[in-house]
This record gives C-alpha cells, structure tokens and sequence, in this order.
C-alpha cells in the first residue's frame, strides 16, 4: 500500500511533536508521509511547486491537509483561501487544527471550505484520540481523487 502524505502545516515544534507522537502511538505513523511546513508562506510554496530546490513536484500533493489557524506570514484562513482558489488543490481535503475557540474563526474557515474543524485537546490522550479518529476516517476510510481531475462541466 502506498502511503498517503500528510501535510502538517503548523508553527509551534511542540504540537509537531505531540503530531508525530499521536500519529504513531495510534498506528498511523506507517501508513503515511508526513510533509510539515512552519509557516503559512512555506505551505504555499511547497503546494504550488515553488520550492524546486528541494525536489518537489505536483505529484507529491497531499491526500489531507491538517491546517493551524495562527501561523507566520500568512495565517491559516489566508493559507485555506489560496487553497480553495486553486484548480490543482481545490480538492484536498483541508482539516482546521487549533487551539482558536474563536467563533468567527470557525465560521470563517466553513464559508472558504475546510471540510472539518478540529479544536486540539490541551491532554495528550485526546489529543491521540482525536488524531486516532481523524486518520481512521481520512487516512484509511475516507476516498480521495487520485488525481485532481474536472468533468467538462466543471471548469
């Protein structure tokens, strides 16, 4: 089975860590890729290939994006934005990962077109849960397109 890539797009080394820990305390950690980008800015340059030096490539696209709403450069919901406005990452699945309890922020991210928004648990053990979950249903339940193709009425 070919592992799924995940992109972590977050600012804080410390839920990267709890990120990674989760994802292999749940067993998860095998059947992905983990990409992590720190800011919003290195997010975009590694989705829309600008970041050659490294080696990437359209077809290194993530299955899932799990997006924090507080990030340098550009925040979260500017990130989701360009997602969204996109042809070649419309599709993706954009999962909100935050610790904002603000309302608006909730609904903003709805209205540019997260498909979920997660409130991260302050405790480890739900955190793991709640990571548990989400790869259970976006990792090996959820049916992604291969390739981001449109119908001919779609475009």
């Amino acid at each position: 089975m070919e592992k799924k890539v995940i992109l972590l797009i977050e600012d804080n080394p410390d839920d990267i860590k709890l990120t990674q820990r989760a994802f292999v305390k749940s067993n998860i950690a095998d059947k992905i890729d983990l990409r992590i980008a720190v800011d919003g800015q290195s997010a975009l340059d590694y989705l829309f290939g600008l970041n050659l030096k490294k080696g990437t490539s359209k077809e290194q696209l993530p299955a899932i994006i799990l997006l924090d709403l507080n990030l340098p450069k550009l925040n979260g919901l500017q990130v989701l934005e360009r997602i969204r406005n996109e042809k070649s990452t419309k599709l993706i699945p954009v999962i909100i990962l935050t610790s904002s309890k603000e309302d608006a922020d909730l609904a903003c991210a709805y209205k540019l077109g997260t498909n979920s928004y997660i409130r991260k648990p302050v405790d480890f053990e739900k955190f793991k849960a709640a990571i548990q979950q989400l790869g259970l249903y976006w990792v090996d339940l959820n049916e992604s397109p291969s390739s981001v193709t449109y119908p001919s009425y779609r475009t």
